[in-house]
């Protein structure tokens, strides 16, 4: 069994793809638009999101995350939920952090925790929660 995080962008979902395919590497594994939906699910979407994401896959280091443009109603609400990226080194996770916070916002600068050596937590441009972190090794 895994979990696989599925996140709605409401209506920003490719654009959230192009950034993360550059900001974490971010590999697209596939992407389905509404307009390659059934006839019979065509038949209930709102006008003029046939070329929103109905469902898409990418691949961020070994895990795949889930994402759609939803009901395309607007601003996207991740709240009580944090995606957490584990970096292999300082570096690693300082560019990583660098990257996601690019137009969006810090909650807790990078800094050594007692549990990392290097720990902080940003919202990228699109609001969704991140960890970033090289954590200790015992």
């Amino acid at each position: 069994m895994n979990v696989q995080p599925y996140l709605s962008f409401e209506g920003k979902a490719a654009e959230a793809i192009d950034f993360y395919k550059g900001a974490v590497g971010a590999e697209v594994k596939m992407v389905m638009h509404f307009k390659e939906a059934p006839p019979e699910m065509k038949a209930q979407m709102s006008p003029g999101v046939g070329d929103k994401v109905m469902h898409a896959c990418i691949k961020i280091g070994d895990s795949d995350v889930f994402l759609t443009d939803g009901h395309c109603a607007g601003k996207a609400n991740f709240a009580g939920i944090t995606l957490t990226l584990n970096a292999t080194s300082n570096g690693e996770a300082d560019k990583l952090f660098s990257a996601l916070g690019k137009g969006g916002q810090v909650t807790m600068p990078m800094a050594e925790t007692f549990f990392a050596t290097r720990f902080g937590m940003v919202d990228d441009k699109f609001g969704v929660h991140w960890m970033v972190l090289n954590p200790k090794t015992p």
